[in-house]
């Protein structure tokens, strides 16, 4: 009898097992929704289970609906469970949902009673961000915002972009197969005809096959400013290696239709090649939210890759797009604008600002929209403020004129889940000034005249030598960058068979008073030259200033300038090795200025050497008089001083040109580029 009493009870103990397993599952196979639904079944018996409410909370924090998660985390706990961590979201729920004084009680707890550095250093960041935005609400702001009602329904829709008066955004407002991370759709890409913020609604259609797909979610699109090419993210299938991954996907406007996808390979997206992979190949995650830059050439992304430099969460990145749509130079635009947190949902604007979405700078709850400003060369993240951002998710920014735009949202009194917003900047005083420096590469011919030279990559670095922006002219050899008021900067050139050339470059004494223009948006250019010198055994080049005293072989401070640009020059250009000639007038005896061209000689290779240049590079050799350029005395006789001011200079000659080994990521980005060639060939 007692048998038969027990045996419901071990039936239940049984299916419980069962579902704790298929939950367990579902979590690790990044089906959130799925996860939560079980959990959730479990937790109908079993309110106070410290480990179910912790997985449904992290179900729901990790498919970005944290604000649900908080009643989850006040119950969360159980063995192998940090106890700090779920005190850490759990500040970071109440937050979303508008809490903020219980959010600093929970943060003020957490850094009195936590061990993990890293943890508190969050935590202490976080009430920073509260104390921030009291201050930021006493600021007065000038966003007006308006939901979109035509175009939002009781589903998701989010990531819009505008081009050529038709607004292109992510919907998950079909009534096909459930994604399991989130319980809905899945997202596909649609488009409408609009001027400006005025839809047609009736226009609404979804982006043809194959770029839409009805067991993959698509989203976040953005175009080079032609329109001619299209990048978005796109999921992979539960059926292919690493399905649990987003990539971005690249198609070209031909024929009148868009062309089929092709993945974008290494070193954009980071992907698993098989159990014999190298390191390298092995780091995939989740590549998203494209943007191209204003010209086309820069893509921005977010990833959550696993690289030296990475902040934590996702990330954003950027790289260079050449002329055959490759993409190279990979660079984490890192720790003034990415955080331990998450960055995504990047976007330039025409006036070169960065805006980006954040929960990790200090935010109102979920993600909040910033914006990059430079101030005195450096870049300041500011948060947007309310009304643009709010205790729940704001993203996905696009301007469609300076002082107008649309966003995303999932704010209360929305239409649905995301939402999309369109909001105008009424700020009296808005003035958007351009700055842009263009320019034309050249090299010498043998007859010193100067030509055109194309297929040469140009960077703006920095004052402090962080490259901003790169560019690769065509056969006009043009180049164009955007600069900002009062910086300096150094222009760096690049090409094959040439020098690499670095010059320098400021925008100080060349601003405008915005205050004096009428115009909402004014745009300024202004123009430079850059000549770069044939890299071959024997060319010589003549150094200007360097000048030495009377029988003196000590570098005077003018010469020492320009030894400095000589060293960074040796630098720049790893694969040369040099003679540093020294040579005289005829005045003197023949010994003696051998001798005295010698010395100076050997001077400025040991400058060099000082400088950091290795002495196996460098060769001093003295001519004396022996190779004048110009006559040391006139026809008639007499003494010639322009003459003999050439003839006392110092030279360098190209002995050698050698060849620089490859890093491993320039050969893996060339590898992984072998896909797009044959793609962008056919």
């Amino acid at each position: 009898m007692r048998l038969i009493m027990l045996l419901p009870v071990i039936a239940l103990l049984v299916i419980a097992c069962g579902t704790e397993k298929k939950a367990t599952k579902a979590f690790q196979l990044g089906k959130y929704q799925t996860a939560i639904d079980l959990y959730t079944k479990l937790l109908a018996d079993n309110p106070q289970n410290g480990y179910y409410n912790y997985m449904v909370a992290e179900s729901y924090r990790l498919s970005n609906r944290l604000k649900d998660a908080e009643r989850y985390y006040t119950n969360a706990g159980g063995r192998g469970i940090n106890r700090d961590t779920v005190r850490f979201y759990y500040a970071q729920s109440l937050k979303s949902n508008g809490k903020y004084q219980e959010a600093r009680r929970e943060l003020d707890e957490l850094i009195k009673n936590t061990t993990a550095q890293a943890l508190k250093e969050r935590a202490a960041a976080e009430l920073e961000g509260l104390t921030y935005l009291e201050k930021l609400n006493g600021s007065t702001n000038y966003y007006r915002v308006r939901n979109l009602e035509l175009i939002n329904t009781p589903a998701a829709e989010y990531a819009p972009v505008y081009l050529n008066n038709e607004l292109y955004f992510s919907s998950n407002r079909g009534n096909g197969k459930i994604y399991e991370a989130t319980g809905t759709p899945y997202s596909d890409l649609y488009k409408v005809a609009t001027r400006g913020a005025n839809v047609d609604v009736s226009t609404v259609q979804a982006l043809p096959p194959p770029i839409n797909d009805p067991i993959r979610n698509e989203g976040c699109v953005t175009f080079t400013p032609d329109g001619r090419i299209m990048v978005f993210a796109k999921g992979n299938t539960a059926k292919k290696n690493g399905g649990e991954d987003v990539d971005l996907y690249l198609v070209r406007w031909r024929n009148g239709e868009w062309s089929e996808p092709v993945k974008i390979n290494a070193p954009v997206n980071v992907q698993y090649r098989g159990e014999n992979a190298t390191e390298l190949e092995r780091n995939y995650g989740w590549d998203s939210t494209p943007a191209f830059s204003p010209d086309g050439r820069t893509l921005y992304f977010a990833s959550n890759r696993q690289d030296k430099n990475a902040q934590g969460g996702t990330d954003l990145y950027s790289a260079q797009m050449d002329s055959r749509g490759r993409f190279t130079r990979i660079r984490n635009l890192g720790p003034e604008i990415n955080t331990p947190g998450n960055e995504m949902f990047p976007y330039v604007a025409e006036d070169g600002r960065l805006y980006f979405s954040s929960d990790g700078h200090p935010g109102y709850g979920g993600l909040d929209i910033f914006v990059v400003n430079r101030r005195d060369g450096k870049n300041v993240v500011e948060n947007l403020g309310q009304p643009m951002n709010s205790p729940g998710d704001d993203f996905g920014i696009f301007l469609f004129r300076a002082d107008r735009g649309f966003f995303t949202s999932n704010r209360e009194g929305g239409k649905g889940d995301d939402d999309i917003y369109t909001f105008v900047n009424e700020d009296p005083n808005l003035k958007v000034v351009n700055y842009a420096l263009q320019g034309i590469t050249y090299f010498k011919d043998r007859d010193n005249n100067l030509q055109i030279l194309p297929n040469t990559r140009v960077t703006l670095l920095d004052a402090n030598g962080e490259p901003m922006q790169d560019y690769v002219t065509g056969n006009d050899g043009k180049f164009l960058f955007r600069v900002y008021e009062n910086e300096d900067y150094n222009l760096v050139g690049e090409s094959e068979g040439y020098l690499t050339k670095r010059q320098p470059w400021t925008m100080k004494g060349k601003s405008v008073d915005p205050s004096t223009l009428k115009d909402l948006v004014t745009n300024i250019t202004l123009d430079t030259i850059m000549i770069l010198d044939r890299k071959a055994v024997n060319e010589k080049f003549v150094l200007e200033n360097i000048y030495f005293g009377f029988d003196s072989t000590d570098i005077k401070p003018e010469a020492a300038k320009e030894l400095d640009k000589l060293a960074q020059l040796l630098i720049d250009n790893p694969e040369i090795k040099i003679e540093m000639g020294s040579h005289t007038d005829s005045v003197g005896s023949f010994d003696y200025n051998i001798d005295l061209s010698r010395r100076r000689a050997e001077s400025t290779v040991r400058y060099l050497i000082n400088k950091g240049i290795s002495p196996d590079r460098l060769t001093a050799k003295g001519y004396g008089e022996t190779q004048p350029i110009a006559r040391n005395t006139n026809p008639d006789g007499t003494d010639n001083p322009a003459g003999r001011a050439k003839n006392r200079r110092t030279e360098f000659k190209i002995l050698e040109v050698g060849v620089v080994p490859r890093t491993i990521q320039e050969e893996a980005g060339e590898i992984y580029q072998d896909e797009e060639d044959k793609y962008f060939r056919d």
